[in-house]
């Protein structure tokens, strides 16, 4: 029993499910990495270096703001001792109010030029972060995308740069604090050391409590990205399955199962919030018993004329802006928090390493012949665990030669490592007497096309996605390769003809249609080698029929393999390779391999062609020896 299955049947809504969420917690770390690392930061300023000037810019607005932040109190401070206090006229005064004013509007100017400079890198700085991100994802190997969510690796491109973006954003903010706390200080220092001194009694009380703070807010704010991760994810299977879960009448254990993920993610971000929002009373707490402090020992001092009365005035302010920083501080280590565990998932994505490179000398010809062969070809998903085992054929330019065998043989791999999307344990694959791993990823791309059981259209106009290989096709090529497949007629009774505007993944098609619209952009690429996989599977037999004549034409001067369960592409082949177990067991013309009585045989009975059409002794044979899978 699964885990899921074990939440759905034993759950306890007072408390989260945390056995159920562990799980899929420690597949994320796997994967991506959980603990803090360092390096985050170096590697982030790395996509900011490119902007370093407008940075700087902004560093400096954010040095003239805090200036002004810690010129004010002193004006005012002046202001009641000079021209007040002392009776200095009302000339002091004009010019205190004419200084005030100067530092306020200068406060203001440099606010607003921090804010865009900041603002500003930060959108590009994220522009160029996502851009790297899905540059790279784009050439990752198939097996890390094999075992990666959607759900997740779409939280990455969004939440967790999103998080990067925030982070740079309150860098420069979190500088200028720093500064500030460190400019209170120097100034209080100065203008009266002993009540400074006082007024600052309270500090190691805040160091204390946020020594004790600081681990667990770690774990918590980790724990809240952990799982939000999980929950996107199974939003976006959730999604991706809707009509299998409405097929299985399955919406019910189905939200219940998604309950437990969101509780967890419910509970995570309570308890963030919390440690979030721990240190502000504490904060306020201290504020209040330092300015208690002002208060007393400088009115005091102020009533045995020890101190003046714009110092202690002077000391209220800087007090209260002395904890200001302190809570801001508090509240962006969350921010922080976020951004470092954030960063970490992005840099890992950035990081995978690309299984499959290209050689520094790897061809890129401007065509091939087409000769495949295979030799000794050893390959697995996992280690230990081989699909395909000493594979070793030929097949000729021009020839077609159909891959048969009951599932897992090794068919479709067969296919995948053609296209090099795995790299081989063992032996080679050859195209034209090159071993594919000498060509240029982009000349398998140009020379080895292929059509899929379930083809992927893309957002866009039919045209588009026809010429999506070659978009230098013009429309003359595009209709006459759809009118070759027999696509044409229901293309033109669109609205819109070859300008139809697809939903996504062609919803808006039946899957036949989508079938033969894969096949013309099979056409218009004008590859050598030609590559269907069960790609007449989800056809009609009416649909088949009309592109059987059609498949001939494509095939026509290309090499062709060809994976099938139908009998007319099966037959039409020039030769059958049979698989089992991933190893070679028969191989010949169809007349031929059903003579011999075997394998194959066995498979065309039970699903090629109707028992009526067979010997006796082939149908007896494949009831009485069932086939190995």
């Amino acid at each position: 029993m699964t885990t899921l299955n074990r939440a759905a049947e034993d759950r306890d809504t007072t408390r989260p499910p945390r056995a159920v969420v562990g799980s899929q917690i420690s597949i994320d770390e796997e994967i991506f990495g959980a603990a803090f690392d360092r390096k985050v930061v170096r590697r982030f300023a790395g996509f900011v270096k490119p902007y370093t000037r407008t940075m700087y810019l902004a560093t400096a607005a954010v040095l003239v703001f805090t200036a002004a932040q810690l010129t004010i109190p002193l004006i005012i401070s002046y202001a009641i001792d000079e021209a007040i206090v002392a009776g200095g006229g009302e000339q002091i005064l004009m010019l205190c109010v004419i200084v005030f004013a100067a530092v306020i509007a200068v406060n203001y100017g440099a606010n607003f030029l921090q804010d865009r400079f900041v603002g500003l890198t930060g959108e590009r700085v994220i522009f160029d972060l996502r851009s790297a991100m899905y540059a790279h994802l784009q050439k990752v190997a198939l097996s890390f995308m094999d075992r990666t969510e959607v759900g997740r690796m779409m939280s990455r491109l969004q939440g967790d740069v999103n998080s990067l973006q925030e982070f740079l954003e309150h860098s420069i903010t979190v500088f200028g604090d720093l500064v500030l706390l460190i400019g209170i200080v120097v100034i209080m220092l100065t203008l009266n050391f002993e009540l400074a001194l006082l007024t600052l009694s309270v500090v190691p009380t805040l160091v204390l409590v946020r020594l004790m703070w600081l681990p667990r807010a770690r774990k918590a704010f980790r724990r809240a990205r952990e799982t939000n991760s999980i929950t996107n994810g199974a939003l976006a299977e959730g999604i991706h399955s809707v009509r299998t879960v409405q097929g299985m009448h399955r919406e019910a254990v189905n939200l219940e199962l998604y309950g437990d993920k969101s509780r967890e993610n419910l509970w995570a971000h309570l308890r963030s919030a919390k440690f979030a929002q721990a240190m502000v009373p504490v904060i306020d707490t201290l504020t209040g018993a330092a300015m208690a402090i002002v208060v007393v020992v400088g009115g005091t001092r102020v009533l045995d004329q020890a101190l003046d009365v714009g110092v202690m005035v002077a000391f209220l302010f800087y007090v209260q802006r002395f904890f200001d920083p302190i809570r801001s501080l508090t509240v962006h280590y969350s921010i922080m928090q976020r951004a470092m565990a954030s960063g970490q998932r992005i840099f890992e994505v950035l990081d995978v390493p690309l299984a499959i490179t290209d050689k520094p000398a790897a061809i890129n010809p401007e065509s091939v012949e087409g000769a495949i062969e295979f030799r000794n070809v050893t390959f697995g998903y996992h280690k230990n665990q081989p699909i395909l085992k000493e594979v070793s054929f030929k097949v000729n330019p021009g020839e077609t030669v159909a891959l048969v065998g009951p599932t897992g043989s090794g068919k479709t791999s067969i296919t995948s490592l053609l296209n090099r999307f795995y790299e081989i344990w063992d032996g080679e694959i050859l195209i034209d007497d090159v071993d594919v791993r000498d060509y240029a990823k982009v000349a398998l791309g140009k020379h080895v096309a292929m059509v899929l059981q379930d083809p992927f259209l893309f957002t866009g106009s039919i045209l588009e996605n026809i010429r999506y290989r070659t978009r230098d096709a013009t429309r003359e090529d595009v209709e006459k390769a759809a009118k070759i497949v027999g696509a044409h007629e229901f293309i033109s009774a669109l609205p819109l003809g070859y300008d139809s505007e697809l939903e996504q993944q062609g919803n808006n098609l039946s899957m036949g249609q989508r079938q033969l619209l894969s096949f013309a952009r099979a056409l218009v690429a004008d590859a050598k080698v030609l590559i269907l996989d069960e790609a007449t599977a989800n056809i009609d037999s009416y649909t088949e029929r009309k592109i059987q004549t059609a498949l001939q034409r494509l095939l026509e001067g290309r090499t062709g393999i060809v994976i099938a369960h139908r009998l007319a592409t099966v037959r039409n082949a020039d030769r059958i390779i049979v698989l089992q177990e991933g190893k070679i067991v028969e191989t010949g013309t169809h007349d031929t391999l059903i003579d011999k009585n075997g394998l194959y045989a066995k498979l065309y009975a039970l699903n090629y062609a109707s028992f009526d059409d067979l010997p006796d002794e082939i149908i007896n044979n494949s009831l009485t020896a069932p086939v190995r899978s």
